[in-house]
């Protein structure tokens, strides 16, 4: 007796339904619509260690502009002598090929980087934190408390000139320098970007430490402080939790996921921290669960398999492995 026909009640009141014609299945209680961010063109390669060609960069970008992605993150404004991968992020912003519907957005450690971010040309920024102190030190050297105050000339700024701040999170279930890292201190952090006017805060699992009941545990904390609808997903896959990560994450009505096309990433200040969940993987999750978002799977995979022949290695999506015939 097949485990369908056993448990087919069960399946039923757990609100599984499964569409004939397309194999697709709905799951009472996900959302309708996901938003996916692209963040592979910065959090992806800016753990290249050798640099990557600006036209190389442009190449991915433009292809990724072709997907249907919503909101692309293309480079950032630090310092080149902490990731000198970013470097060229004028030039990046400059050549590449803008599409009607995509939102190109920079990574903004503090004034100086979002004044130079607004000359590039870009439509949002991005600040970032972490919920580990020893992180934050590593990480952006200063204190998670010196770090909000920082932010908050860039906040003002953005709110003159009417660019949307999204905010980050690092480390909300794990630290490489404390291991764990408490829930309520997440949803602190969180709740200070959110006070400050950060649109929407993406949580990270920088080093794919989380475990499904941990991610939501942690999503319960911070919803408490942040509404729902304001958050967002992060995960590295280093100990292969991502993809159910992300579901659980669904589960409980996060509708935007950030993810890097070919599982590109990383982190320079996470030894260990592999790369983040790949794009393609979690379309083909997304759409099996019949979840719109409007990105064409296909054109992702070709993008992917571009960046992954420049770098020389096998695509991290085991999508794109499994219908490239890798």
């Amino acid at each position: 007796m097949s485990a369908r026909k056993m448990f087919g009640s069960a399946w039923v009141k757990q609100g599984v339904k499964k569409t004939p014609s397309s194999g697709q299945t709905n799951i009472t209680g996900l959302p309708s619509f996901v938003k996916v961010v692209e963040v592979g063109p910065r959090d992806g390669l800016q753990n290249e260690k050798e640099i990557v060609p600006t036209e190389t960069k442009v190449a991915l970008i433009d292809r990724l502009s072709e997907t249907g992605l919503p909101m692309i993150e293309v480079t950032s404004f630090v310092s080149p002598k902490w990731i000198p991968q970013m470097e060229d992020n004028f030039k990046v912003l400059e050549s590449i090929r803008r599409q009607n519907g995509v939102t190109y957005s920079a990574l903004t450690p503090n004034l100086k980087g979002f004044n130079d971010s607004v000359k590039a040309g870009v439509d949002q920024v991005a600040i970032f934190g972490a919920a580990s102190e020893s992180f934050s030190r590593k990480n952006i050297n200063c204190s998670i408390a010196d770090s909000l105050k920082r932010f908050e000339d860039v906040m003002t700024a953005a709110k003159q000139r009417n660019i949307r701040v999204r905010g980050y999170v690092s480390c909300v279930v794990g630290c490489p320098y404390e291991g764990k890292v408490e829930p309520k201190k997440v949803a602190e952090v969180a709740k200070a970007l959110y006070d400050m006017g950060c649109y929407e805060i993406s949580l990270g699992d920088t080093i794919g430490v989380g475990t499904p009941g941990a991610i939501q545990d942690m999503i319960k904390a911070v919803s408490a402080k942040v509404p729902i609808s304001q958050l967002a997903i992060h995960c590295h896959d280093t100990y292969g939790q991502a993809l159910a990560n992300v579901f659980a994450a669904l589960q409980l009505g996060i509708s935007v996921v950030d993810s890097s096309v070919s599982g590109l990433g990383g982190c320079p200040y996470a030894k260990g921290a592999s790369g983040n969940v790949a794009t393609e993987d979690v379309i083909y999750l997304l759409h099996g669960l019949n979840i719109k978002t409007g990105v064409d799977l296909q054109k992702v995979i070709e993008a992917g398999n571009f960046i992954s022949t420049f770098l020389n290695r096998k695509t991290h999506s085991k999508v794109a492995q499994a219908k490239s015939h890798l």
